[in-house]
């Protein structure tokens, strides 16, 4: 079964006017394909999925699918807090040519374990031999899937990869003890990349890599080719950066830094809103810094 490994970007959608900006979404693939990422991901929560309806979310996708044109996988966002509608949402993602499904732990209804793992069974018994990675982001679900559970996924042969977004690193360790390398494990942090990689990872699907891509690809190469020294200078040289794109909720500020690079306006929809006026000018200034604007 086929998984997803590397530098990792979990695409910001442009809007213009209320709908989707294709030609900047285009130039926003094309700027991570250059700078180097492994993986595209539309639809995940930095790409606005939970404001978008489900023709919105799949002309996405085939966006980015045919933009792409096979040079790296994509993996679209595809879950929901419905089993039923994430099996609809991972077939549309299917048919436009997407390569995988990243499927968050439905969230609200507050699943037990249990029912996370015959949430995944009955997804991939919908879709059998379709590559899967399950998301779990206790901070915005409200639900934990614990290492313990993902044992139990590992009976599941199209879950090939989970994406940890605790920024726990002693649950990065649990993981790879329950899992071993049966599951390719993704950090959800920008900023635990090298450390997550060193307990075992295999790469990170990020918001900062957006704004910059190379940065993070090269962060990404460098922990897995064990090159600590240059790893830890990417890691540290980022952090201002990945702080100031989670002052304010994921994809306010990503989309704001975007807009002063010049790829695509900041329109967000509600119930986000744009920047503030002083975090704005404090990402301003490290963008400047890390040289990503142009002028």
């Amino acid at each position: 079964m086929k998984t997803f490994e590397g530098s990792m970007t979990a695409l910001a959608t442009p809007f213009r006017e209320g709908v989707l900006d294709e030609g900047a979404f285009r130039a926003l693939v094309r700027y991570q394909l250059e700078g180097g990422t492994n993986v595209l991901l539309p639809m995940g929560t930095t790409g606005e999925a939970v404001t978008m309806d489900a023709d919105e979310r799949a002309r996405a996708i085939a966006v980015v699918v045919d933009e792409v044109k096979g040079r790296v996988p994509v993996v679209a966002g595809a879950g929901s807090n419905s089993t039923r509608e994430t099996i609809e949402s991972v077939r549309r993602a299917r048919e436009v040519g997407a390569d995988g499904a990243l499927i968050v732990t439905p969230y609200y209804n507050k699943p037990t374990q249990q029912g996370l793992v015959e949430h995944y069974r009955a997804i991939a018994k919908a879709h059998p031999g379709f590559p899967l990675v399950a998301y779990n982001v206790p901070g915005r679900t409200g639900v934990d899937l614990l290492p313990e559970t993902a044992l139990k996924l590992c009976d599941i042969p199209e879950v090939v990869a989970l994406k940890e977004a605790t920024a726990n690193l002693i649950r990065a360790v649990d993981l790879v003890e329950k899992c071993g390398d049966r599951l390719t494990l993704l950090s959800g942090d920008d900023f635990t990349v090298l450390p997550f990689i060193a307990c075992g990872g295999k790469g990170v699907i990020s918001v900062s890599s957006n704004v910059a891509p190379r940065m993070m690809a090269d962060l990404v190469a460098a922990a897995r080719g064990n090159d600590i020294a240059k790893a830890r200078g990417l890691q540290v040289r980022m952090n201002a950066l990945h702080r100031l794109l989670f002052v304010e909720s994921n994809p306010i500020p990503v989309k704001w830094a975007l807009h002063l690079m010049g790829m695509f306006g900041p329109e967000v929809r509600l119930p986000l809103v744009p920047m503030g006026e002083a975090n704005a000018a404090k990402l301003k200034e490290e963008l400047s810094g890390l040289g990503l604007l142009k002028g």
